[in-house]
């Protein structure tokens, strides 16, 4: 561990060592082998000990050469590492659990998207390279599993814990859901979080600062770039709330120096509800480091700089000295996988091998949520490169998997890096050739009072021809400067015979530095966005810093851009005809008449059908309804079947039927308005339902007078 020499005077320095550790200068001059007036002219200035006596007066201290030349901070001789609780208050309150840690499901997902956003916030942007992020899953059993838990002192908490999980409350009943798992499984699985070219928790252990906001604080974002994704501070309460033992341990290297050191910051964080142990009151949290000497009357844990042993033991060894933070995730679970599991278990399958599907949901999370950021283009690197990799006791059980953008997203990726190589085209002329069109579209910024008037900010859109691989066609994604997809949403009422397409929406930052209001827009839209940072609307913030009606801009936005896509995507109207012809082949209006008397009014039949597949592979159908003189008494059942050349004709599931004009639904009926001529409705099939692909089959509409007839 580098080091050098400086800090506090010598002599100062190794006094109070000696009094913090109780410890007379005779007892020093012993262990290190000189006389006791050698000491004594250290403390008072008269000389200073050559390098190897330091070394021996390091080894006395019981610290690291490091500390003992630097003198920034004191050894803690004497105070071991240890869990330090804070105590109840005095006013009885009682918190049965982080507030912040249900903002988010307790899942690989969320926690992927949350942490993995933190880590780009704080990529250093000087030299150009990304913020490597690596996940690491690793199932601990036997002795390695013994060993990890002699490391954190886990006797010091299991009072602690039994008494939290002996509470009928949400946080209790996880806890001893995890700890029932540990102990009859002898299994606990850690995740690990490490970035690099990242710049570490930094500054003091109290004051404003990045230890400070992940370690102390709650709702304290302190983010560091005009691109960050996060401001509310609650991302990192998924790293806690992904664990089902509350517990999170850190290791950080640091970017700027602290009490003149860079490597091995460690600090533990427990997080539990209020309880009561040996008839004391706790609060909730608790810490695993040194007791801080400089506070009177109160146990406080500070961080401490390990040495290279005490991290190996608590898992928490990084590669090289590249600045960056690991967070340990002891007690790791996954709702999902967990479900799946339980699933699996009438079919033999133990599941104990949780951890693969884990791996799986953690790369498909970051191949969703960054692909954007994983994109390079025009020579320079992208701003972030990520894997995941799965061990059992440390031995490899799925090797590193880099996640590319290229083969998850590949259409996407491509309009992307055109973007960013300046070779998209103004309309797509060519079929099959892998173009882009770029356009801009207007994002009208409100100003706000405090600063300058806003003005119109040129969102970049981009549309490229879709792939097979990019899963749900004909969307928009929508981001902005630190390239985190922020929603993904089909765009509506696309014509009939519509090419499959993929669109990206670059707003704020992501369109460019030179794009005209890039900070106004992307402040403006950071403001519009929920904790979960996955949607653009109102928000107490926005309303707040702009106006109540500041939301609306966002609205104009959207409707621009799908007016935007609409237009680059037009076929031709010869193409346009052809192509409505061909799904209309596909379309047929059907219906058994039922037998009536001639004096009965005739049934409405359906007179004109409109579909495309969207959505997901579903139909989306608007029907016309031709009503005859007194056939509006007639409630009619909308059917949708796929067409087959022998037998039944399978039945679909409706998941939406609504009302367009002169008619309504009421429990998947139709019923007319009297006196009515015509009428309109709509309609999307469910996908659950579907026996083929949409692409695959033709589609059936019929009006039944039954509900239920087949």
């Amino acid at each position: 561990m580098a080091a050098v020499d400086g800090g506090e005077d010598f002599g100062p320095w190794l006094a109070r060592q000696l009094r913090m550790a109780g410890r007379t200068q005779t007892e020093l001059a012993t262990s290190v082998g000189v006389t006791r007036a050698a000491v004594s002219a250290w403390i008072t200035g008269r000389a200073r000990p050559r390098d190897e006596t330091i070394r021996k007066i390091a080894e006395a201290l019981g610290t690291d050469l490091g500390t003992v030349r630097n003198r920034t901070t004191d050894t803690l001789v004497g105070r071991p590492v240890a869990w330090y609780h804070r105590p109840a208050p005095l006013d009885g309150g009682r918190e049965f659990g982080n507030p912040a840690a249900f903002a988010f499901e307790a899942d690989v997902s969320a926690l992927a998207r949350e942490a993995t956003q933190n880590s780009l916030d704080e990529r250093i942007v000087d030299g150009g390279r990304p913020v490597r992020v690596r996940y690491t899953l690793d199932e601990l059993t036997g002795e390695t599993l013994a060993r990890f838990r002699r490391a954190i002192r886990w006797e010091e908490l299991v009072p602690h814990y039994e008494a939290a999980a002996s509470q009928d409350q949400k946080v209790g009943q996880a806890i001893s859901a995890g700890l029932r798992d540990m102990n009859t499984r002898d299994r606990l699985v850690l995740l690990r979080v490490d970035d690099y070219n990242a710049h570490g928790l930094t500054g003091d252990d109290y004051e404003d600062g990045r230890f400070a906001a992940v370690m102390r604080r709650q709702l304290d974002s302190h983010k560091s770039g005009r691109h960050a994704g996060g401001s509310y501070g609650l991302g990192k309460a998924t790293l806690w709330a992904a664990s089902r033992l509350g517990l999170v341990l850190v290791n950080s290297t640091l970017h700027e120096p602290h009490e003149g050191r860079t490597e091995g910051r460690l600090i533990g964080r427990l997080d539990l509800p209020w309880r009561e142990v040996d008839g004391k009151a706790w609060a909730g949290p608790a810490w695993f480091g040194r007791p801080d000497p400089h506070v009177e009357g109160a146990d406080v844990a500070r961080s401490w700089w390990a040495d290279e042993g005490i991290v190996e033991q608590l898992r928490l060894t990084r590669e090289g000295d590249e600045p960056g933070t690991s967070f340990l995730i002891v007690g790791a679970h996954d709702v999902a996988s967990l479900i799946d599991a339980t699933s699996s278990e009438g079919d033999g399958v133990a599941d104990d091998d949780s951890v693969h599907r884990m791996h799986g949901r953690l790369v498909q999370a970051l191949e969703r949520n960054f692909w954007a950021a994983m994109t390079s283009g025009a020579g320079r690197r992208p701003l972030l490169e990520a894997s995941v990799r799965t061990l059992r006791n440390g031995a490899e059980v799925i090797a590193e998997e880099r996640v590319d953008p290229r083969a998850s997203q590949p259409s996407r990726t491509r309009a992307l890096q055109a973007f960013l190589d300046g070779t998209t085209v103004e309309r797509l002329t060519e079929k099959g050739a892998g173009q882009v069109v770029m356009t801009t579209v207007p994002l009208s910024v409100p100003g706000r009072e405090e600063r300058r008037s806003g003005g119109e900010h040129r969102a970049v859109l981009l549309v490229t021809e879709a792939e097979d691989d990019d899963g749900v066609l004909n969307t928009l994604t929508t981001m902005r400067g630190n390239r985190m997809t922020v929603r993904m949403k089909p765009v509506p009422n696309l014509p009939i015979g519509t090419d499959p397409f993929q669109a990206v929406l670059l707003a704020g930052h992501a369109a460019g530095d030179g794009a005209p209001f890039a900070d106004e827009a992307e402040t403006f839209l950071r403001a519009s966005e929920p904790p979960e940072h996955d949607k653009w609307g109102q928000t107490d913030e926005l309303r707040t810093r702009y106006s109540p009606s500041a939301y609306r801009r966002i609205g104009s936005l959207v409707q621009e851009t799908h007016k935007a896509v609409r237009e680059l995507v037009a076929a031709p109207k010869e193409k346009r005809r052809t192509s409505a012809e061909r799904i209309r082949k596909r379309l047929a209006v059907g219906g058994k008449r039922a037998v009536r008397p001639a004096t009965v009014a005739g049934l409405p039949t359906l007179d004109e059908l409109h579909a495309h597949i969207g959505d997901g592979g579903a139909w989306c159908i608007t029907a016309e309804v031709k009503i005859p003189a007194g056939g509006d008494s007639w409630p009619l059942v909308p059917v949708a079947k796929l067409a087959v050349r022998s037998g039944p004709k399978p039945v679909l599931a409706w998941s939406e039927l609504a009302a367009v004009h002169n008619c309504e639904v009421v429990d998947g009926v139709l019923h007319f308005t009297g006196g009515a001529r015509r009428a309109t409705f709509s309609g999307v099939t469910d996908v659950t339902t579907h026996p083929v692909k949409s692409t695959l089959s033709s589609l059936v509409v019929e009006l039944r007078t039954g509900k239920g007839d087949k």
